[in-house]
């Protein structure tokens, strides 16, 4: 199984980027996906979740109503649009899919996922 994320780059606060993370060896049909960041120094943390067979989908606190997760099972990709960034937003953004549902309570949990992605870099001025 390989993912691999693309469209990080860097952007001035206020600014959007979308994120894409396609699968390999792995089906976006009915398994939960998530993109996780990690600041400098930060452990890592859940940004958002999908569960690419009922399109459910799980936001952070922080992020709810500027990012939007989304799939497109016929292309095996999961996307993060995010608007509205802030500085704060810098990190390094990991895309994870897992092999099993642990319930909405536990989206945001990394132990929870299988497969990682080698990541990709955002930076907010």
């Amino acid at each position: 199984v390989q993912l691999v994320e693309s469209g990080g780059g860097s952007v001035q606060a206020g600014g959007s980027l979308r994120l894409s993370c396609v699968a390999s060896g792995y089906t976006y049909s009915s398994y939960p996906v998530a993109w996780f960041r990690q600041r400098p120094g930060q452990v890592r943390e859940g940004v958002a979740a999908i569960h690419t067979g009922s399109g459910a989908a799980y936001y952070s606190d922080s992020e709810k109503g500027r990012f939007t997760i989304s799939q497109d099972n016929a292309a095996n990709v999961v996307f993060l649009q995010m608007n509205s960034l802030e500085p704060e937003g810098t990190a390094m953004y990991y895309c994870a899919a897992g092999l099993k549902w642990y319930g909405s309570r536990w989206w945001s949990e990394s132990r929870n996922f299988d497969y990682w992605g080698q990541g990709t870099q955002v930076t907010v001025s």
